[in-house]
């Protein structure tokens, strides 16, 4: 492997670990808040047993989160010297506010809500919480916009004396096409991944009949929350897929490995045949006609180019070189990214069909599918983001600059291999330690209903949560 190989390795590696707890931390924000507004709305202390138990995930997932998120950013110093020194004055803007806006605004007042119990008046305790969960999306805002600004620049010049792209319009850059559409898509995603998680692990409680009326809640507001979500993430999905034609064709043609212009296109679920460059043909065992046409124009006869000619394109606009990324990984991230999803809308409906006819506690293999389930979304985020990203090789910023020219040239491959060891060893000890906490809570459950008040006394319900590990970080 060349030393640019180990660098986007390195770089692929720690981005999908960051984005496992990334949606995961911003979904259960929002269901934690959620479920603390309907204790302060009803007083039901049910919802505030709710509230703590989702609380201890969401302490879990973002304090992975952001210790992984620090190596991320690392690496365009450390890896990727050439591409901050070109685009570092647009790429860093949205990175900066972003850091000193949303992460600020987070960690504030998810201290505030961790220490906040009992001290703070209900109301403000409560603000606590959705300011910690309205951070996590303007902080993923913000995270969008640099990368939409990756996948089609706007609001730029290029300094031919400085040999520097210089950010001429920071409006444009946060209102990119691009990213107001990539924004709510990554936001549902994350919805659908905190109610995968919470359907799943009330799944797990049934299946050891440790049901009660937490689990029952839980489960009466994520399964529509999650089934909503999966719905807009596609419709917004279908959406980028237009723009995407418009901006990124070859990413599109790549996606099905269309080889020449066609009106009318198929998609094909499964194919056979060589990903290289210019097989001649894929043989695909079953398509749905007019499909891609239909996701990449919303037309049942729209024109999608194809490999092909959309090569021949960049290399009159761009000069020489392969501008194809690689097909095998593009065609079946794609399909991988919207079989997850169909299954999970299918799992959501599924708990659907069992919740109205009051059989969830008996459906044995609905429960240890949805337990499965968890891994869902994962899959969809990592095949969603993987195909984003190296569907729009060559470039690391689109038509701008090349990822092969974006490298740091004084790093060696020796020093990006011990870097990448010591990041596996430490993701590794993390994933251990975030697993073992998780599933400790899993098997704990969540608290049992406080026992009925004696005779004449008035029922007080308990302001702060049982002390334990997770309100001690």
């Amino acid at each position: 492997m060349t030393t640019l190989d180990l660098a986007r390795t390195q770089f692929g590696v720690t981005t999908l670990f960051h984005f496992i707890f990334v949606p995961m931390s911003i979904g259960l924000a929002v269901f934690v808040a959620l479920c603390q507004t309907l204790h302060y709305r009803t007083g039901r202390e049910v919802y505030l047993r709710m509230t703590r138990f989702w609380g201890k995930f969401l302490l879990i997932s973002m304090a992975i989160g952001v210790v992984t998120g620090i190596v991320q950013e690392f690496q365009f110093g450390m890896n990727w010297s050439l591409y901050s020194k070109y685009v570092g004055d647009i790429f860093g803007a949205p990175l900066a506010m972003e850091a000193l806006i949303a992460f600020f605004l987070e960690s504030t007042f998810i201290g505030l809500w961790i220490f906040g119990w009992g001290r703070l008046s209900p109301k403000l305790h409560l603000v606590t919480i959705w300011c910690v969960a309205i951070g996590t999306m303007i902080s993923a805002y913000f995270i969008l916009a640099a990368n939409s600004w990756m996948q089609h620049p706007v609001g730029y010049a290029v300094n031919h004396v400085s040999h520097r792209a210089e950010l001429k319009d920071i409006f444009a850059v946060l209102t990119n096409s691009t990213v107001l559409l990539a924004f709510p898509h990554t936001i549902f995603g994350a919805f659908a991944t905190a109610a995968m998680l919470v359907v799943g692990i009330c799944a797990f409680q049934l299946l050891r009949k440790r049901g009660g009326d937490v689990v029952a809640r839980s489960m009466r507001l994520a399964l529509p929350i999650g089934t909503v979500a999966v719905i807009l993430t596609m419709i917004f999905g279908h959406f980028q897929g237009i723009l995407m034609e418009t901006q990124q064709p070859m990413k599109m043609a790549s996606a099905e490995v269309l080889y020449n212009t066609k009106n009318g296109a198929s998609f094909s679920i499964f194919a056979t045949g060589s990903f290289t460059r210019f097989p001649g043909h894929l043989s695909a065992d079953l398509r749905i006609p007019h499909a891609l046409s239909i996701l990449a124009t919303a037309s049942w006869n729209g024109k999608v180019d194809g490999i092909r000619q959309i090569q021949a394109s960049e290399v009159t606009k761009h000069g020489p070189g392969n501008y194809t990324p690689i097909l095998g990984v593009t065609y079946w991230t794609f399909r991988l990214m919207i079989g997850a999803a169909t299954l999970m809308l299918l799992l959501m409906l599924a708990g659907f069909v069992f919740q109205r006819r009051k059989s969830l506690d008996r459906a044995r293999w609905f429960q240890r599918l949805a337990i499965v389930g968890i891994f869902l979304p994962i899959l969809a985020n990592w095949t969603g983001w993987i195909f984003t990203e190296m569907g729009r090789q060559p470039w690391v910023v689109y038509g701008l600059l090349k990822t092969s020219a974006a490298n740091s040239p004084n790093v060696a491959s020796g020093d990006i291999i011990a870097t990448l060891a010591g990041y596996i060893l430490i993701y590794g000890v993390l994933i251990v330690i975030g697993g073992w906490l998780m599933f400790r809570e899993i098997k704990h459950g969540p608290e049992p209903p406080p026992p009925p008040p004696a005779e004449g006394v008035l029922e007080e319900l308990p302001l702060a949560p049982n002390p334990d590990l997770v309100l001690s970080y």
